[in-house]
């Protein structure tokens, strides 16, 4: 301890004398006097707060606070913290005549002149807060690798396909018995392999909606060509994860209520950290050794799109050169069936279930749950090049705004959303004429089909050649992981050339323009730039942007 007090003691004693230097002298009553007055006057205050502090620092106070610590680290965080709150001993009080009373001590010299005098003591100099960083050019970021679990098939090019075919995804659900409730079809996956991606023993305890997510994360690295070999080569504090979820560990939680009626000794060990959103990217991360960013976010519907923007964020800023991407959901089950059928937002066309999901139709009577996972490998351009990656599509940016209006109904006047675009082009560099496809968010809901579509026509309404379509209405809404599994559907567009039809859109809603509208059939097109929506509950907006690798 020695040692440790011998290291801090001159730092105090600096600190000491100069707070109390800076402190007298705003006090003196002779600031206006002659230089030579004043110099004088400052040189003598200066030796006394010197010989005064180096009794301070003998003083019990600091001695007693040093003495319970361990290590010279741990007594200079200790004599920092006391020196911050520094008030004078009563040394440097007699040494200038200054001892009184207790009142009077804090009336003369309160606690923000310690905090003040600290800041002038520390501060740096005007050139160094001025100087600027160089300029650097910012970088560029690109898709190499994509991973999907749909209803419409786990591997990309089956997902794509299907959705080019025109194949829905919609079905009766068989996972439970739900005769009982008023909606009973979902875009449900039936079935779905786990070898040589989870270990049998994690995939049963783990909820479906970190299964589907740690599957799609291992195929995106897969598609990307991130082997053994290269993974090694990899540096791992900048290789992130950055994957999130709109509900969660929805079916662990509640197994865990469920064990809970008969004791609490019933309850999973598993239950809390396999709920929580965030686990999904934790335990991928564990799993590749990725010590860079690593978290998710949670913003109901619009959680995918948040992922990749931010994931490509950390990019940009040279946080990481690596980062996988998306959202994944499944929360179809009892509870999370019963709690969107009390918010009146499912489709009930159970007797024609492929026909349930039909965005912009005028029959549409509200969304189909989906479940899955979509992950999206994003990769800086010149740590691209440099391993040899296969480029789909660059990411230019997109954007986040608030509605700020209602939990679950979009913005009568739109302003939200067309705010959001309008950020996300001018974040982007791209000019509104350059788009020539959307990805909708269009869920097949009475009023937010019609406000999106009309926020679009507003933005875009003059661009010719416009194709719009919406992958919900194959694949049902699949909540959290919609955006991510959406952007996926959008890069392939870019990648094949061709944009997936708008299915059960028999009778548009009236005053839409439909010649901007994906018909029946896949179409041709060459992009120039992609654009995605994704909107949640609680009015979180969020468009993001692709367009074919330069």
């Amino acid at each position: 301890m020695t040692g440790s007090s011998s290291l801090a003691s001159p730092l105090c004693t600096w600190l000491v004398a100069a707070c109390m230097t800076v402190t007298c002298s705003k006090e003196s009553k002779h600031a206006l006097s002659p230089p030579s007055s004043a110099a004088s006057n400052r040189s003598r205050r200066r030796k006394a707060a010197t010989a005064a502090a180096l009794k301070c620092n003998s003083n019990s106070k600091y001695n007693n606070y040093s003495s319970g610590m361990s290590g010279a680290g741990s007594s200079l965080q200790g004599l920092m913290s006391s020196c911050l709150a520094f008030e004078p001993c009563s040394h440097y009080y007699a040494s200038n005549g200054l001892l009184r009373s207790n009142r009077k001590l804090r009336r003369l010299h309160p606690p923000a002149l310690s905090g003040q005098a600290m800041a002038v003591a520390v501060q740096p100099t005007k050139e160094v807060e001025t100087k600027k960083k160089p300029h650097t050019k910012q970088k560029r970021v690109v898709v190499t690798g994509m991973g999907v679990v749909s209803p419409l098939g786990h591997e990309i090019d089956v997902f794509y396909n299907n959705l080019l075919e025109g194949v829905s995804g919609i079905s009766q659900i068989e996972a439970f018995e739900c005769a009982q409730f008023p909606t009973r079809i979902a875009g449900e996956i039936k079935s779905i392999s786990t070898d040589g991606w989870v270990s049998p023993k994690l995939a049963r305890r783990m909820d479906k909606f970190m299964l589907y997510m740690l599957i799609a994360g291992k195929k995106a690295l897969a598609d990307g060509g991130i082997s053994e070999d290269v993974m090694d080569g990899l540096n791992k504090t900048k290789c992130g994860v950055l994957i999130g979820s709109a509900m969660g560990g929805m079916k662990v939680f509640n197994d865990a209520i469920e064990a809970l009626r008969i004791s609490y000794k019933k309850v999973n060990p598993f239950s809390v950290p396999f709920a929580t959103t965030n686990m999904g990217s934790a335990m991928l991360a564990m799993d590749l050794g990725w010590m860079g960013p690593n978290y998710s976010i949670s913003t109901a519907c619009a959680t995918g799109n948040f992922c990749i923007l931010n994931a490509a964020n950390h990019i940009i800023r040279g946080e990481a050169d690596v980062m996988l991407c998306g959202g994944s959901d499944s929360a179809i089950i009892p509870i999370g069936l019963g709690g969107f059928v009390a918010c009146r937002a499912l489709s009930q066309r159970n007797d024609d279930p492929t026909k349930a999901s039909r965005p912009w139709d005028m029959n549409r009577d509200g969304f189909v749950m989906g479940e899955g996972a979509g992950v999206l490998l994003l990769e800086e351009l010149e740590h691209a090049k440099k391993r040899g990656a296969n480029i789909y599509a660059e990411f230019l940016g997109g954007s986040f705004t608030c509605d700020a209006y209602h939990m679950t109904e979009p913005r009568p006047d739109g302003a939200g959303v067309i705010l959001c675009i309008e950020k996300a082009l001018a974040q982007s560099g791209v000019s509104k004429e350059d788009v020539n496809y959307i990805n909708a968010h269009a869920t097949s809901t009475p009023a937010g089909d019609l406000k999106e579509y009309q926020a679009l026509m507003h933005c875009f309404g003059h661009n010719s050649g416009l194709r719009v379509n919406s992958t919900k209405s194959m694949i049902g809404h699949l909540l959290g992981a919609s955006g991510a599994v959406e952007a996926i559907a959008a890069v392939q567009a870019i990648k094949t050339g061709w944009v997936h039809p708008n299915i059960n859109l028999e009778n548009p809603e009236q005053g839409m323009d439909t010649s901007v509208l994906v018909g029946p059939k896949k179409e041709r097109l060459d992009i120039k730039a992609a654009l995605s929506n994704s909107f949640g509950f609680g009015g979180h907006n969020s468009s993001i942007i692709f367009a074919p690798f330069k």
